[in-house]
């Protein structure tokens, strides 16, 4: 196998350095090529003529976008949960939260908001600050906001924020047991 490849690439290289003729037909047109024909004659080139590409250095202008990602100085943000306050009790029967924030500096584009829940990510990423969160099961809850770019990096966090839910529950398990005046 190894033996095959060499002969192929010295083959190549053989080929590409073949000469080359050139001929002028009875029209006065010139032609090329790699076989002699009658009349033809070896062209010589100058050393100038090899294609020989070396590649230039990158132009600040020309980086790619993750290049420019990597290298620019990422947004220093700040986040906090406004509302509800540290380990209020929300009652909603329903399980309904609205969780405010605050962020400083606005995100840049592509830049999003999460909430977590519990360490779970609740909802899709989105750029305002406020959350709405719908049939949270009663118990407490740890709250924490991120900041996340495009690229998936953690750009800033919240603090938790502990947060207590109470639903009413109807507890449909046991049965009336009926009053039986005559028994």
């Amino acid at each position: 196998m190894r033996l095959t490849l060499m002969i192929l690439l010295i083959s190549v290289t053989l080929m590409s350095q073949a000469a080359v003729y050139k001929w002028i037909d009875k029209d006065g047109n010139a032609h090329y090529s790699d076989e002699p024909v009658n009349n033809s004659q070896v062209v010589q080139f100058k050393s100038n003529t090899q294609n020989q590409v070396t590649p230039l250095p990158p132009q600040s202008g020309t980086m790619n976008s993750d290049t420019q990602e990597e290298l620019a100085p990422s947004t220093k943000y700040t986040i906090g949960i406004q509302s509800p306050q540290e380990e209020a009790t929300i009652r909603d029967n329903n399980g309904d939260i609205t969780i405010m924030a605050a962020i400083s500096p606005n995100l840049s584009s592509g830049d999003v908001l999460v909430i977590l829940m519990d360490d779970k990510v609740m909802g899709n990423a989105q750029t305002t600050p406020i959350f709405s969160l719908k049939n949270i099961p009663r118990g407490e809850h740890t709250f924490i906001i991120k900041a996340v770019a495009q690229n998936g990096r953690q750009l800033a966090s919240s603090s938790p924020r502990k947060i207590y839910l109470h639903r009413a529950i109807v507890n449909n398990s046991r049965k009336p047991t009926p009053y039986n005046k005559g028994g």
